[in-house]
């Protein structure tokens, strides 16, 4: 049996947050130094990099791994609380009216901190923009994005985006380019709208890692295309994600701005440009394809990839969950995370669900409405 709607939704935002939390505690190191610390692959939830986290550089204070989410769950679930109260499709005005406040006014859990604290006080700099701009520099939201670094900011909490649009990538593409406006530009708002499209595509009945893929193509622009294309092309060879580790980066290389030290990006890091991608988003594609849509292949390969691999976890966990729906995310993992974290992970996706089928619906007359208008003039003498 197919999954259900509300089944395939737990599966994508469930899935992401499992992803995040794996691939928190890796963070930013290479795949040989996550083995050497690790005794070999990471297989599954693990302890921090530095056993003195609270004092370790660069990570201090933060508590990454023991199955603690990171800011991509934290600002997933702030989105979906915005669908929560807009009830409706989003847009930049709603980042500034609903999101915002929501960051700056709201004390909430934050597993890496290990306390009640404002999200904002541990989201990144690339998203504490989004208040800067909105709340204290009053920018148009639509516009609000230019200027600052292009990363993968955006694209990490567009998974709501796309299971609101459901079954249509084209519209969960256009959705999250207006929604990331006021965060990101270039190749980073191009990511979230692709990211998006891709989630909604694994909810298309019948859906497969390839079909995701070739619906993400169809929408990409740019390099983020090229980039999707070098390392989706290079992941069919693999149905092994131990043996694509290093084929993948080779691949997504030069479209990635950051460059190989990852904690020390090039001169060119992270800048507006056509020619070039993030990297997060094509390989966590590429690794859905070497995974054939699983969920476990798909994160493992994620997480053992390193750099950005919270990141490239959510994102490769949100596709990989929608696709299997929650019985595709071990229970093992989802339940120790949502123990860790002192996180409900289902009560978001339950939430989403609702707010889906109400925008469907809201969608479905709109569309009825245009459909008889049409008809009028199409008719009129």
């Amino acid at each position: 049996m197919q999954p259900t709607l509300e089944d395939r939704i737990t599966g994508c935002l469930v899935g992401a947050a499992v992803g995040d939390a794996l691939g928190g505690p890796v963070e930013g190191w290479t795949p040989e130094q996550i083995a050497e610390r690790h005794g070999g692959r990471v297989r599954g939830i693990v302890g921090p990099f530095h056993a003195d986290w609270r004092t370790a550089r660069p990570i201090a204070p933060y508590h990454k791994g023991d199955g603690h989410v990171t800011d991509d769950t934290l600002m997933t679930h702030a989105l979906v609380r915005v669908y929560a109260k807009v009830r409706d499709h989003l847009d930049a005005y709603s980042v500034a009216e609903h999101l915002v406040p929501d960051l700056i006014g709201t004390p909430r859990w934050v597993p890496e901190l290990e306390a009640e604290a404002l999200p904002l006080q541990r989201i990144f700099l690339a998203e504490k923009w989004i208040v800067a701009r909105l709340h204290y520099g009053h920018v148009d939201p639509r516009e609000a994005g230019t200027g600052n670094i292009v990363n993968c900011g955006a694209a990490m909490y567009m998974a709501p985006v796309g299971a609101v649009n459901a079954g249509n990538p084209a519209g969960a593409y256009a959705e999250a380019l207006e929604v990331a406006a006021p965060h990101q530009s270039s190749y980073g708002r191009e990511a979230a709208g692709v990211f998006a499209a891709a989630v909604a595509a694994a909810f298309l009945p019948g859906a497969t890692a390839t079909s995701v893929v070739d619906e993400a193509l169809a929408l990409a622009k740019d390099g983020t295309r090229a980039a999707i294309e070098a390392v989706c092309e290079a992941a069919v060879a693999y149905d092994d994600w131990e043996r694509a580790l290093g084929p993948l980066r080779e691949a997504v290389a030069p479209f990635d701005t950051v460059g190989p030290h990852y904690r020390e990006p090039s001169l060119g890091a992270r800048r507006p440009s056509r020619l070039h991608a993030i990297e997060e988003l094509p390989v966590a594609l590429g690794m859905l394809l070497v995974a054939d849509g699983g969920y476990e292949p798909a994160v493992l390969g994620s997480v053992n990839y390193g750099r950005d691999c919270d990141s490239i976890a959510t994102m490769s966990g949100a596709v990989a969950g929608a696709l299997g729906g929650s019985a595709a995310v071990p229970e093992r993992w989802s339940t120790e995370v949502a123990r860790a974290s002192r996180l409900d992970l289902h009560a978001p996706a339950a939430e989403l669900a609702t707010v889906t089928r109400e925008v469907f619906t809201r969608d479905t007359a709109r569309r009825r409405t245009h459909e008889a208008a049409f008809a009028a003039l199409a008719e009129a003498r």
